[in-house]
């Protein structure tokens, strides 16, 4: 039998200390252990949750890899055309963990109506597109159809409709000037609304309009087989960089390869400090539940001197002395532990599900509501990172007991 978890034991079920003076300071320890798991769980969910969900909203408008040709010019206007003909396309078999590639164009244009006109970029896309991206944007009407006859659908943004003053089902006149000759008379086309999106993040709603890459292709005057770039899926976010190496060794010499966090490089740097916020919560978090259960810690040790003195007198070594109060206190903190798991998760399983908070100003953060992430691995972390970090921090007060003497402790009252 392990004899100082058997006297820990005892001393937590004993009535005697449930009245005791020290019986306060524990409530508080475990409280102090509890409200800081759950801000570092809410810390943690919010932080990832929003970090993720702002990359699937760069991915959904561009994917997570684009091949296109080295000519191309810096902006996101399709100049220079890549053909179909691809090996990598419509299956990239050459590289694992891609989940799609899609074949897309760009065109700049103007929207006109008889109030207002506002400047788009027309983005080409064919019955190959991955719509699934984007059916949660969706506020009204449906997803265009392009896998039949060339047609007049389109998918705006409902930032860019209310804009222009225009609703599903409204008709529209769009103009692109000729990449050829600029002094022409531009391309007219007529577009129908079919659908109205919001993605939240209003760098794209602004701009994109979904039309059928036919267009892109016929103003152009490109060939059938030939498109602006391709948009790469990948399995897992976290392989893009070593993706892009991958695809591009695996393509042609004169195409080039470039990754959404390569050109969006802002957006990137600027939600990787969510990670540097998150480590900076949960290390003060750790430091005051320390100092909690270092006080806690401390009274029961003053609280039990006699006991010590007797158990020294009986034989008992310093160090199994220490690990007495050491079980008690991994017990009072497994129990704030619990209570801080069962209210942290329970707070972000709420708003996961009714989405109850909300940001005062969605478009500094993309997003109108608070995004939420349970990461079952980081959680069970964050749990043995309190306990043991904890536990360490009472390696050195519980080094008081060394100090006792079994005759004054005897005598202590």
């Amino acid at each position: 039998m392990n004899f100082e978890y058997f006297l820990a034991k005892r001393l937590i079920k004993g009535a005697a200390h449930k009245i005791s003076i020290s019986a306060p300071i524990i409530k508080i320890a475990i409280t102090a252990i509890a409200l800081g798991l759950v801000m570092m769980l809410i810390a943690v969910g919010t932080g990832v949750g929003l970090k993720y969900k702002i990359r699937e909203k760069v991915a959904a408008f561009n994917g997570h890899i684009q091949i296109s040709n080295y000519d191309n010019n810096a902006s996101d206007v399709s100049v220079v055309p890549v053909s179909l003909n691809q090996d990598f396309y419509p299956e990239f078999k050459g590289v694992d963990g891609i989940s799609h590639v899609q074949a897309v164009a760009s065109k700049g244009g103007i929207i006109r109506t008889e109030e207002t006109f506002e400047g788009i970029l027309a983005k080409g896309v064919g019955k190959d597109y991955n719509w699934d991206v984007f059916e949660e944007y969706i506020v009204d009407g449906t997803l265009p159809d392009y896998s039949g006859e060339l047609n007049e659908q389109v998918l705006m943004s409902r930032l860019m409709a209310n804009r222009l003053n225009l609703k599903t089902g409204d008709s529209f006149y769009a103009f692109f000037l000729k990449d050829d000759d600029v002094s022409k008379m531009p391309n007219q086309r007529r577009f129908t609304i079919t659908g109205l999106y919001d993605s939240g993040f209003e760098e794209f709603d602004g701009v994109y309009l979904f039309v059928d890459i036919r267009h892109i292709q016929r103003m152009n005057k490109w060939d059938e087989d030939q498109v602006g770039n391709f948009e790469v899926f990948l399995d897992s976010f976290d392989d893009i960089q070593e993706k892009s190496k991958e695809i591009y060794g695996k393509t042609l010499s004169t195409l080039d390869t470039q990754t959404i966090v390569d050109k969006y490089y802002k957006i990137f740097e600027w939600i990787n400090l969510f990670d540097f916020n998150i480590l900076l919560i949960i290390g003060i978090v750790i430091i005051v539940s320390g100092f909690n259960m270092i006080t806690a810690l401390l009274v029961l040790i003053l609280e039990r001197t006699q006991m010590i003195g007797v158990l020294k007198a009986l034989g008992s070594a310093n160090w199994s002395i220490r690990k007495v109060f050491l079980y008690n206190a991994a017990y009072l903190i497994g129990i704030g532990l619990f209570w801080g798991n069962l209210i942290g998760l329970g707070a972000i399983l709420l708003q996961q599900r009714f989405r109850i908070l909300k940001f005062p100003n969605p478009q500094e953060y993309y997003i109108d509501y608070i995004p939420v992430y349970i990461d079952v691995p980081t959680v069970l972390l964050l749990n043995v990172g309190v306990l043991v970090l904890c536990l360490l921090m009472l390696l050195v007060p519980s080094y008081i007991i060394t100090k006792i003497t079994p005759v004054k402790a005897i005598q202590f009252e």
